[in-house]
């Protein structure tokens, strides 16, 4: 069924005659599917096709004489008036198009019509088509859509919320370990320390996982677009997979192409969580033999592409597995997941963030003979000064220490998470001062000087964000030096980050945290 179109009757009189018009128009109203209509510039019907009887339930002489608008829905009539006053001022042959309303059935409901019309003379011709089910459709479509996109928000809310309740009491038992560690113990109780503290890294790295995959499904993953040292991003994850390596007796070797040392434009986290997530599934799958991680680059159409290639000798897969492989929740085979554990998103979120970032993996593999995977990703190099410069200037490593302890301000409301950072720098005779939330922390810093200060993200009465804004607020108003601040929080995503910095936080340190952690984030923003 395709729309009726109108001619010019004074165009087809000259070689046919107003009577041969007459009843040729006559028969198309009688044949026409559509919902033909001819007003005058008054409104009233002229003559209406058998087809509003049809999908109406109005009789064509029963319209006639009649306003055409008495039928339109009342909410409809100010936008039909404006519609009718548009085809009314257009020159001839300029029709309007695609304008929809709704007109009252016979039995009192209302159809959805489609509207073409155009003036001619003293005359607006028009051709509707009843798109009630379409729009219905449509409607129905967008409303799915919209239902959708809540649910997704709301599950990435709940997520990021469990993520945050999650890692709170992790912390406690993160960084409560680490202390014990640290302190004399039998072979056997460390041993018993190192199951736990293996069990808890595993454990945030199962709730990071969750919060990225809910972040991804929803849209809201955002890539960071910023200079950085190649060595400098990969060096954490290859050091936590040398003592992998070394627990299970494997041989880690690192190859790395010297023309891709340096610094790059890019977004280090997502591509150290892909390295860190290949590396892991190599140690994991491999009893014996050995993982490699190589490091090169290849030259692409639009640019230099940076290759990470890891190869291990573990169990490898088939080809009906592979085909698989990168799906979400889903492993080798049956018997992998009861052998070697995990949730099957790991694979799944590599592929994803190397196609946010404009990059791609594949995988061979031979079952028992080892694995392949290769993730290439464009990345720019970063323009400025070169690492010799930057290497001049920053500071070592190794800073003198102060001659008398340090002074440091802790916000945390979390009674665990205070005993945490207490056991932390018990060791370094800091002088803590503890409060439990926002507004305490800005009085306390008001009344006292702090060499630094730890600042918990989410409390009551004051969150760290505004706290920390009323503190530089302070600083510059009393014309005060700026103390370093350190933003201590469950809250570990990119945005949270994002947010910590903007506040006026020197760097955010994601908890659970450790010794190491802790302390290095204090060591960099005392030394800077």
């Amino acid at each position: 069924m395709t729309h009726a179109s109108f001619v010019d009757p004074q165009d087809d009189a000259s070689a046919r005659g107003r009577d041969a018009w007459d009843l040729d128009i006559g028969t198309f109203f009688e044949v026409s599917l559509d919902l033909l209509v001819i007003r005058d510039l008054e409104g009233r019907v002229l003559k209406a096709s058998r087809s509003w009887q049809t999908i109406l339930g109005h009789d064509p002489e029963d319209m006639e004489g009649l306003p055409l608008l008495r039928l339109v829905h009342p909410d409809d009539l100010p936008g039909t008036q404006h519609s009718v006053t548009e085809v009314e001022q257009r020159r001839p042959g300029d029709p309007v198009l695609g304008f929809i309303n709704r007109y009252r059935h016979r039995n009192g409901g209302y159809r959805t019509l489609e509207w073409r019309a155009q003036r001619y003379g003293d005359r607006i011709y028009g051709v509707a088509r009843d798109v009630t089910e379409r729009v219905a459709a449509e409607r129905e479509l967008l409303e799915a859509k919209a239902m959708a996109e809540a649910a997704s928000r709301a599950k990435t809310d709940f997520l990021a919320n469990m993520s945050h309740e999650v890692r709170t009491p992790l912390n406690g038992v993160i960084g409560i370990i680490d202390a014990l560690s640290r302190t004399p113990l039998s072979p056997e109780q460390a041993e018993m320390v190192g199951l736990v503290r293996d069990s808890g890294v595993i454990l945030e790295r199962l709730v990071s996982d969750f919060l990225i995959v809910s972040k991804i499904e929803a849209g809201q993953l955002e890539l960071e677009t910023r200079p950085f040292d190649l060595d400098e991003a990969l060096r954490p994850y290859i050091e936590v997979t040398r003592h992998r390596v070394d627990d299970k007796g494997l041989a880690l070797k690192v190859e790395r192409d010297p023309a891709v040392q340096g610094r790059f434009v890019g977004d280090a986290t997502r591509i150290g969580q892909i390295i860190s997530n290949l590396l892991s599934n190599a140690v994991k799958f491999t009893e014996r033999g050995h993982v490699i991680l190589r490091i090169g680059r290849i030259e692409a159409p639009d640019g230099e592409h940076l290759s990470f290639e890891v190869e291990d000798t573990g169990v490898g897969f088939d080809a009906e597995q592979a085909a698989r492989l990168f799906d979400r929740f889903s492993q080798a085979d049956a018997t992998i997941s009861r052998r070697f554990g995990g949730t099957g998103l790991g694979l799944s979120i590599c592929r994803s963030l190397a196609d946010l970032m404009g990059g791609k993996i594949t995988a061979t593999s031979q079952p028992g003979q080892g694995s392949r995977f290769v993730v290439t990703i464009p990345l720019p190099r970063a323009e400025g000064p070169t690492e010799d410069q930057i290497a001049h200037h920053r500071p070592s490593a190794q800073q003198p220490r102060c001659e008398r302890p340090l002074r440091v301000l802790l916000a945390e409301d979390h009674p665990t998470n205070q005993r945490v950072v207490q056991l932390i720098l018990a060791s370094q005779a800091a002088e803590l001062v503890t409060v439990e939330d926002g507004l305490q922390a800005v009085s306390a810093y008001a009344s006292g000087a702090f060499d630094v200060v730890l600042m918990d993200m989410q409390m009551p009465h004051m969150d760290g964000l505004a706290a920390t804004r009323a503190i530089r607020t302070l600083e510059a108003e009393r014309g005060a030096a700026r103390t370093p601040l350190i933003m201590l929080s469950a809250n570990a995503m990119v945005e949270h980050q994002n947010e910590a910095i903007a506040a006026g936080a020197d760097i955010h340190v994601a908890k659970p945290i450790t010794a190491a952690t802790l302390l290095a984030g204090i060591q960099a923003v005392v030394a800077a």
